[in-house]
């Protein structure tokens, strides 16, 4: 019944995404949904854009194992990004009227820099992908016992056609229909396990104090692990096309500064769920800690919760990831289309043929994701990790870029080289600096002196 229940529930959500896909006719509505979504749809569409498996699976895993310390990353860095993008970021790029992320870096720096920009910015959605098509085989292993790599198979299928049948007008409504499920379905749960715990003060008061400290000690190694954990979403997704894509299809300049703010706050306190629903169930299960704790929270909701409960929450779950994997397999398919292919076609592409450029990459990097997940099942660093290389070798080429008049192609080229290359060799000897420091100081340093140096040439 409940397995029943769920793929009608998917089925529906197909629907609804290909319904919507109508509106797309030209490459712009399938990229940025023509740049016409209301502040509700646009504000729920960044509000999904992290809200997946990494933090209803990854963030409560790593909360159980390390407390609220350990996930500093996300939520928390996830929302900082959404802000720090609404300040300093949405209304300048807004203003360009651009298609990607990498459109910007041509219009600034030139065309060589766009199309090095886009070998930066296109790979790292693949470890994110990947992460997403993990949660939904876990989910799949949890209510049909087939083995995790089948179920990542069987869910990359779906999404990849639902991806490439649709566009950013059905992600952004689907995303819209998703988020109130979701939250709804959360709620429930907690309620349900909070009830079976004896209570939210029960539960908080036999928690250890340890689990919520937020800041770091006063050393210095603690304090450089604490600033790269926010750096790594709140700095590293800046200046990455699924964030870019959702902000510019905004109906309008301020609609996109208000989504920010108000999917920041949205992101933050609905994303603490989560964190007490495995507060609950390690209350429960005092060594739930001991096995695979990504799946502790769809265990919990089997075992307690009645079937219309587990219908709502499997469902909408799947749902909510399912839309967030399709952004991110959009995401790098746009950089592909626009940013590579239509510059070395050299502008010989009318809108039909870039629409469908765009699919082919929607194919490509739907199958590159899929062998991903079938090799690594850790959810929280293949997310964490598709942030990094962007925040080592594009975030200080795109502030800089939009900050300081003498930057130029030399030196944003330079930055994201030596960025890239500096936190790679960190990586490398295995330091205890945590690699991204390294890496974003020697990106701004190299850009700041690239340009500098080569100002008579420019």
């Amino acid at each position: 019944m409940l397995l029943a229940s769920v793929l009608g529930y998917l089925i529906t959500t197909i629907l609804i995404g290909y319904w919507a896909s109508r509106k797309v006719k030209t490459s712009g509505d399938f990229m940025l949904a023509g740049r016409s979504l209301p502040i509700v749809l646009s504000s729920s569409a960044l509000f999904a854009t992290w809200f997946g498996s990494e933090t209803v699976f990854g963030a409560s895993s790593e909360f159980l194992k390390g407390g609220l310390y350990s996930v500093i990353e996300d939520p928390f860095g996830a929302a900082l990004c959404l802000l720090l993008f609404g300040l300093f970021f949405t209304r300048k790029l807004y203003r360009m009227n651009l298609m990607t992320l990498g459109d910007f870096f041509e219009m600034r720096f030139g065309k060589r820099t766009e199309l090095i920009t886009s070998i930066f910015l296109a790979p790292p959605y693949a470890g994110y992908i990947a992460a997403q098509l993990v949660a939904m085989g876990l989910i799949l292993n949890v209510i049909t016992g087939m083995a995790v790599w089948q179920g990542v198979i069987a869910s990359a299928f779906v999404v990849t056609f639902y991806t490439y049948v649709g566009g950013m007008w059905a992600i952004s409504i689907t995303d819209f229909v998703q988020s109130i499920i979701i939250v709804l379905g959360l709620l429930v749960v907690a309620v349900v396990l909070a009830g079976e715990a004896g209570g939210v003060h029960n539960v908080l008061t036999e928690v250890h104090p340890e689990t919520f400290r937020f800041l770091p000690k006063f050393e210095l190694h603690d304090i450089l692990i604490w600033v790269s954990a926010w750096s790594v979403l709140g700095l590293g997704s800046i200046p990455s096309q699924d964030v870019f894509q959702r902000v510019m299809s905004s109906g309008s300049e301020k609609i996109a500064v208000r989504s920010c703010f108000i999917a920041a706050g949205m992101y933050l306190t609905i994303a603490l769920l989560p964190l007490f629903i495995s507060l609950c169930a390690k209350h429960l299960y005092p060594n739930l800690t001991s096995g695979d704790t990504q799946v502790a929270l769809p265990n919990m909701v089997l075992m307690h919760a009645s079937l219309p409960v587990q219908i709502l929450f499997f469902g909408s779950l799947l749902s909510a990831i399912m839309s967030t994997t399709s952004s991110a397999i959009l995401a790098p398919a746009a950089i592909f289309s626009e940013n590579l292919i239509k510059p070395l076609a050299k502008e010989r592409l009318n809108d039909k043929q870039l629409l469908n450029m765009t699919r082919i990459g929607v194919l490509g990097f739907g199958m590159i994701a899929t062998v991903m997940a079938c090799l690594r099942s850790d959810i929280y660093q293949l997310v964490g990790q598709s942030s990094v290389l962007s925040l080592v070798s594009l975030f200080a080429p795109l502030t800089l870029g939009l900050y300081w008049k003498k930057a130029n192609s030399a030196g944003a080229v330079l930055g994201m080289v030596l960025g890239t290359a500096t936190w790679a060799v960190f990586e490398y000897i295995g330091s205890d600096l945590p690699s991204l420091l390294p890496g974003t100081i020697i990106s701004f340093a190299a850009m700041i002196a690239g340009s500098l140096a080569t100002q008579k040439k420019h």
